[in-house]
């Protein structure tokens, strides 16, 4: 049996609908940080006990990956308000996660090319 293109599953979003994601990831973003001040709390405190300390080093590792994803998420609704395309914008997001994930190799090519 061969199945024909059916078309577009869901219609494309409405500008408005894209604003209010765009929204909702800045606004995920606060409670981000927000999470992010209580672990170094957590760690601040005199009176905490090692299982806690050592639960809020762990908890910032995991705050620290989630900031990396919100801001790939920002980058994209940003992109997406500004009108670019859905291919264009998941690229841009997925090039800065590489980028966090790799380091930027991009930029110490640039400065050993700069210092021949």
């Amino acid at each position: 049996m061969i199945k024909k293109y059916t078309g577009i599953k869901f219609p494309p979003l409405t500008p408005k609908e894209i604003e209010e994601r765009y929204k909702e990831s800045q606004s995920e973003m606060a409670e981000v940080l927000e999470w992010k001040k209580e672990e170094e709390k957590k760690l601040k405190d005199k009176k905490a006990k090692p299982q806690t300390i050592g639960a809020a080093k762990r908890a910032l590792v995991r705050v620290a990956r989630r900031i990396d994803t919100v801001n790939g998420n920002i980058l994209y609704w940003k992109l997406r308000n500004e009108g670019k395309s859905h291919f264009y914008a998941g690229l841009e997001r997925n090039e800065y996660w590489d980028k966090l994930k790799n380091g930027s190799a991009d930029s110490e090519e640039e400065n050993k090319k700069e210092e021949d």
